[in-house]
């Protein structure tokens, strides 16, 4: 599976982005997708996820109110609608599939099997 996230850019406070992320191959639609973020000098963090079966989702708390994940199995693709969004939110946003449908598993970045290239996102006014 190969990923290709897109979407980022410059917003300022208060303002909104739609991340996509593209993916090739077959097995796409039979695993679950998450986003990542990772700002400078920070580890790499979860935001959201969503499972393959039934599309269940799962945020981190600071994007449970701001942000909604989706997906669309025709298109072999998941967004990640943000909004509200805070200098705090400035980072890389990576995008992931994984082999689980674990809401557990899925916060953790070492249980996802393939990565996208990242897209900067930057919230500054």
């Amino acid at each position: 599976v190969q990923l290709q996230a897109s979407g980022g850019g410059l917003v300022q406070p208060g303002g909104s982005l739609r991340l996509a992320c593209a993916a090739s191959g077959r097995a796409f639609n039979s695993m679950s997708a998450g986003w990542f973020r990772q700002a400078p000098g920070k580890e790499r963090e979860f935001v959201a996820a969503i499972s393959s079966g039934d599309f269940t989702t799962y945020y981190a708390d600071s994007a449970k109110v701001r942000f909604t994940i989706s997906r669309d199995s025709a298109k072999s693709t998941v967004w990640l609608q943000m909004s509200s969004l805070q200098p705090e939110d400035t980072a890389v946003y990576y995008c992931a599939v994984a082999w689980t449908d674990s809401g557990v598993w899925l916060r953790i970045p070492e249980r996802y099997n393939y990565w996208g290239q990242g897209t900067l996102v930057t919230v500054s006014s």
